[in-house]
């Protein structure tokens, strides 16, 4: 993990998140802060948001390219998943995400916690890759 920053952090000003959600205690590792596992996997949902509007079916993770925790999530942060795609080949998306934590709301402060590429490819009804369809 790397050391928090002293600059202030802001949500993406011009995106939307995929997704926002609160962890709770039961997502908590022994020492306190939320499993990465916890994040990693709400990553992929996230990822696979605008991935699954691009290739216009279901898709499914291929490859997991990078992923890095910066600092950890805590119980009462509010967690937003900012996704985009970055990139596509002819059955595959790949798609940024990047992770903010919105702490202590009398004093809110925000910080940059996880960024990560994933790849995913897009299925057919039978669950085979399929080529994307022109955009």
């Amino acid at each position: 993990m790397s050391a928090p920053s002293d600059s202030p952090v802001r949500l993406p000003e011009h995106k939307q998140p995929a997704l926002r959600v609160m962890p709770m205690p039961s997502d908590l590792n022994p020492a306190g802060d939320v499993f990465g596992g916890w994040i990693m996997a709400m990553v992929d949902i996230a990822g696979a948001i605008p991935a699954r509007r691009r290739a216009k079916s279901r898709v499914a993770t291929i490859a997991v390219n990078s992923f890095l925790f910066k600092q950890p999530v805590s119980v009462g942060d509010l967690v937003s998943f900012y996704a985009e795609v970055v990139g596509t080949g002819r059955t595959s998306v790949t798609v940024d995400v990047e992770v903010f934590a919105e702490r202590d709301p009398e004093n809110p402060v925000v910080v940059k916690v996880t960024e990560a590429t994933l790849t995913y490819v897009a299925l057919d009804d039978k669950g085979r890759k399929r080529p994307l369809p022109a955009e």
